[in-house]
Formats: C-alpha cells, sequence, structure tokens
C-alpha cells in the first residue's frame, strides 16, 4: 500500500482539544434539564456496556495483528472507534443533563474507587490524541511510526475502557 501525504496532525490536534475541553467544560457549566420522562439513569449503563465493548474490540485488534491478520485487525480497530464514539456521544449527554454522583463507600475500597477513577479521568484525556494519531499513521500506512505509538496507545486505550466499566460498577450503586 501507498503512504498517503495527508497532513493529519491539525486534525489530530483539533479534535484532540475538542473533545477535551468538551468534556472540561462540562464540570462548569449548568446542567440542563433532560427530555421529560427520559431516565437518565440508562447513560451510564450504555456507557459501561460501550466501554465494554471498546474493551473487547481492542483485545481482538491486538489478537489480530499478532497473529498478522491486518484486515480483520483494522476492522476491529473500526468497531472500538465506533463503541468509544457513541460512548462519548452519551457520556456528554449524561454530564450535560445530569449532576455528579458521589462515591458513597468508605473504608479501603474508597480509596480504589479513587484511585481507579483518577488514573481512568488522567489516561483518558491522554489516549484521545494517543488513539487518533496511532489512527491515522495506521490509515495513511506510516506503519513504522503507527507501530511504535500502537505499543503505548493498546495498553492505555485497554486501561481507559476497562477502568470506565469498574468505575461504574463501583459507583452503581450510588446513582
Amino acid at each position: 500500500m501507498k503512504t498517503s501525504t495527508f497532513n493529519y496532525v491539525p486534525w489530530v490536534v483539533g479534535l484532540s482539544i475538542a473533545i477535551n475541553v468538551l468534556v472540561l467544560l462540562l464540570l462548569f457549566l449548568p446542567n440542563i434539564d433532560p427530555v421529560a420522562g427520559f431516565d437518565l439513569k440508562v447513560l451510564p449503563l450504555f456507557n459501561a456496556i460501550m466501554n465494554s465493548f471498546t474493551f473487547v474490540f481492542l483485545l481482538g485488534a491486538l489478537f489480530l495483528i499478532l497473529k498478522k491478520n491486518v484486515l480483520w485487525h483494522r476492522r476491529f480497530i473500526y468497531a472500538a472507534f465506533t463503541t468509544t464514539a457513541l460512548f462519548l456521544v452519551s457520556y456528554l449527554a449524561y454530564h450535560a443533563m445530569a449532576p455528579s454522583t458521589s462515591y458513597g463507600g468508605d473504608g479501603p475500597l474508597r480509596y480504589v474507587y479513587y484511585f481507579v477513577l483518577l488514573t481512568h479521568i488522567v489516561l483518558a484525556a491522554v489516549i484521545v490524541p494517543l488513539s487518533l494519531l496511532t489512527f491515522a499513521r495506521g490509515i495513511t500506512n506510516k506503519l513504522d511510526k503507527h507501530r511504535r505509538i500502537a505499543r503505548w496507545t493498546m495498553p492505555l486505550w485497554l486501561y481507559v475502557s476497562f477502568t470506565g466499566v469498574l468505575v461504574y460498577l463501583m459507583i452503581k450503586p450510588y446513582y
């Protein structure tokens, strides 16, 4: 395959900034009223399901590339980006309409929860540009650069998607 000369860096930077700023703004903006009769509690469950699918698709993509099956590796990466995009839309909608939920547990589990949550949040912000850059390098056939960054992106993205589900399971009783 031919290497593309398309300059994807401005897109990666722009999307990364836009997504992270949008998520950050949700901390400071007042909540909007949800659609009448819509139960917002379904959205965190949907988010956890999308994170679960992302995790499974990423594991599949990793397995397939280790088997040198590039075609199916790409398909699983497309699936992971799709479920991640669906997660992001749902996450933004939920946090635009719902107040923050506080963790109500105590003891050592409380420290575990906040450690997982903090690392999840920080790495979720980091994974945005990493995943976009890795994806762009893959689809433009800059494969040496793609492989170098994918070694970091894959485990971090797996961690973020897994801990997203874990955070949901830990805070679910307090919704």
